[in-house]
């Protein structure tokens, strides 16, 4: 989490004036409360927005377009239409019958713990692991896919490279680009460059993608037991995350609704009668278990591991 941080406000600082000058006159005039990371993931929304904003007004007085956009409630929001699939996964397995416990490492669905380094792109980690793993389901080929492709070229969908973005764009990304390429063809490098996306190297396609019910603890259980790897986003902006070890990480501080990171549901089990998922991190293998961390579950979905939650459709 602190790399991510590190990025972000080294971005921030870079987002000179007058955009400082109308930041805050926005956050005045719609009442806009931020702090932290959230304050320079806004800050770097609106900026995004603004462009695009002045880019379509001065297409529109060449007569361009029929219409004038402008500032409003949404220029420090990501385009809401682009993080929706219009499907939501509906469980088949009947209640009462979900395995004990399920860990799809052991099935080989899911690549090595990868690392991000000092760039806000957990959002591309989480998409590859749930596309890599569905990607084996039907092919029984594990591949590793690669994140730089989704930080390069996915801004289109409303994605911020190590800025930032959200796991629903990076899928609309794939859908549209026709794939991802692999990771040995497209290496990663923690900080944003030139699309290079090549056809010919392409690791794994997705027809769609499915949301799973908001806050229902229970349907992302039945999810990663039925369907494999599911991508989440958490609260992950607490010094206990970022030093945790071993155990089943509980924090009452935690959000389920301010969500900051990025990650992927690979299992869930018991142990010592807590009930935990098995959650891969993008932080390196040194980091917590392994990269993996046990987050606590069924405790009125702690850290919003539930609140954001889908997978692809390949």
């Amino acid at each position: 989490m602190l790399r991510a941080i590190v990025a972000l406000s080294a971005v921030a600082l870079c987002l000179g004036s007058p955009l400082d000058s109308e930041w805050e006159q926005y956050k005045s005039q719609y009442n806009r409360r931020y702090t932290g990371l959230d304050e320079a993931v806004r800050k770097a929304v609106f900026a995004g927005n603004l462009a695009y904003i002045q880019r379509h007004n001065a297409e529109a007085d060449t007569g361009l377009h029929t219409f004038w956009l402008g500032i409003g409630p949404f220029t420090d929001m990501y385009n809401a239409s682009a993080t929706y699939s219009g499907e939501v996964y509906v469980p088949t397995i009947p209640d009462g019958r979900e395995p004990a416990k399920v860990d799809w490492r052991k099935k080989g669905y899911v690549t090595p713990v990868k690392n991000q380094g000092q760039c806000g792109s957990c959002w591309a980690f989480s998409t590859t692991g749930s596309l890599e793993g569905q990607h084996f389901k039907k092919t029984q080929k594990l591949v590793s896919l690669s994140e730089q492709n989704l930080v390069d070229c996915s801004k289109k969908e409303g994605n911020l490279g190590c800025m930032g973005g959200l796991m629903d764009q990076a899928f609309k990304y794939i859908k549209k680009n026709g794939g991802i390429d692999t990771e040995a063809s497209y290496p990663y490098r923690a900080h944003n460059e030139k699309c290079s996306f090549k056809k010919q190297d392409v690791g794994a396609t997705l027809k769609s993608w499915k949301d799973i019910e908001k806050g229902n603890e229970k349907a992302l259980e039945k999810a990663v037991a039925e369907i494999g790897p599911i991508s989440v986003a958490i609260d992950a902006g607490h010094e206990s995350f970022q030093h945790y070890k071993k155990g089943v990480y509980n924090e009452p501080k935690c959000s389920s609704k301010k969500l900051d990171h990025g990650v992927l549901a690979v299992g869930y089990g018991v142990e010592e009668q807590k009930d935990y998922w098995i959650v891969k991190n993008s932080w390196g293998p040194e980091w917590g278990e392994k990269g993996y961390i046990l987050m606590s579950r069924n405790k009125n979905n702690q850290c919003g591991i539930a609140t954001q939650a889908s997978y692809p459709i390949v």
